[in-house]
């Protein structure tokens, strides 16, 4: 049955971790339905044994890998797929105790295994930090790899990465070969390429208590893909662009994707620029998707996601109170970037003359007064 394209908001998907604690449920509203340590939440997913379903709406029920063969361009709009999959994968996690020291796949890793090996880079957005919270990143100063084959020999593979001190509203951007690891106390918000290959090299010395045995390490394949050279830890520039009701501030830019924090205040009615793909990780307020087809409303409050098709079309968003968001697309190539660029020199010459002129393919040429 053909589904009307519609907002998405996906049942999330909760992973029990040894370092997880309760903050998903305090901190987001997250109702985990479990009394184990919950470390994750994804919400948005698609992989061959993790796939987000929809909650309600028009598409209630339908997976997401459903939806990517259903909907097609209207669901990513110019975004390529990610070996045939949705491009992104988003989560929450929640470290109540440290995550291991590890790495995930580079390219050669992901060529030489294949399968569901895949190139993972990620991006944490900070939503709580404790006041000793903190996220381990790279190397403090340069390593060889035989200096830190021995630190992990001896049970040192943490204190020779960069220790980086994070409080709330703070975006690290970790690409693939990036040693790492989330420090206790602290929340995120994950965005991430469609991966789920972790390389552990160090978990900290701890056991499973279900199991009394320590988790498994993956040393020989991290050395692999562990990029040695020293890392500033330090955040991309920021750039910021604000009109009466909205302030747009860009906190990452990747290859893989871009993330920008808006804050829009409230009782804002306005159009949503659609004609690709967005997801929206709402971390303030409460608001709603008015969308053709009936007339039909998608609300959103914090701790949800989501996921606005490149072929909504007519779609509008309405504030019930002052709201903050993650905006996450992915970068696209410019129209023009097939265009030939003018010749320097030719056009310093046209411009003395005080006229430019510029000749593009398939058209008249044109001046421009200077």
């Amino acid at each position: 049955m053909l589904v009307v394209v519609c907002p998405l908001i996906f049942r999330p998907i909760f992973k029990p971790k040894i370092w997880g604690g309760r903050r998903l449920e305090t901190l987001l509203g997250k109702h985990l339905g479990t009394d184990e340590p919950v470390g994750e939440s994804w919400e948005v997913a698609d992989l061959e044994n993790d796939q987000s379903v929809v909650r309600d709406g028009p598409a209630s029920g339908r997976t997401l890998g459903q939806l990517v063969s259903e909907w097609g361009r209207d669901l990513v709009g110019r975004s390529p797929l990610f070996e045939g999959r949705f491009p992104l994968l988003i989560k929450f996690l929640d470290a109540h105790d440290h995550l291991s020291v590890q790495v995930h796949p580079d390219e050669a890793m992901a060529r030489k295994l294949g399968g569901s090996v895949r190139v993972k880079n990620e991006a944490w957005y900070v939503l709580h930090a404790e006041p000793e919270g903190c996220i381990y990143r790279g190397f403090a100063d340069r390593v060889t790899r035989e200096d830190y084959v021995h630190a992990i020999e001896k049970g040192s593979a943490a204190e020779l990465l960069k220790h980086i001190p994070v409080k709330t509203g703070q975006c690290y951007y970790l690409p693939s070969g990036t040693i790492h690891a989330l420090g206790a106390g602290v929340v995120v918000a994950e965005v991430q390429t469609p991966s789920d290959v972790t390389y552990r090299v160090y978990d900290w010395g701890r056991s499973d208590p279900a199991t009394g045995v320590g988790r498994e390490l993956h040393i020989e394949q991290a050395l692999e893909c562990i990029r040695f050279e020293p890392d500033d830890g330090s955040q991309q520039e920021r750039s910021h662009v604000a009109s009466v009701w909205t302030t747009v501030t860009r906190v990452c830019t990747c290859d893989s994707f871009i993330i920008e924090q808006v804050r829009m205040v409230e009782g804002v009615e306005q159009q949503i620029p659609t004609g690709e793909l967005m997801i929206w990780i709402m971390l303030e307020g409460r608001a709603e998707i008015g969308y053709k087809g009936g007339g039909q409303v998608a609300t959103f409050g914090p701790g949800e996601t989501v996921l606005i098709p490149a072929g909504l079309g007519d779609a509008t968003i309405k504030t019930s109170t002052q709201c903050v968001w993650l905006e996450v697309t992915i970068p696209l190539p410019s129209d023009l970037a097939d265009f030939p660029r003018p010749d320097r020199a030719v056009l310093n010459e046209r411009s003395d003359e005080g006229l430019v002129q510029v000749n593009v393919p398939g058209r008249k040429n044109f001046k421009e007064e200077k």
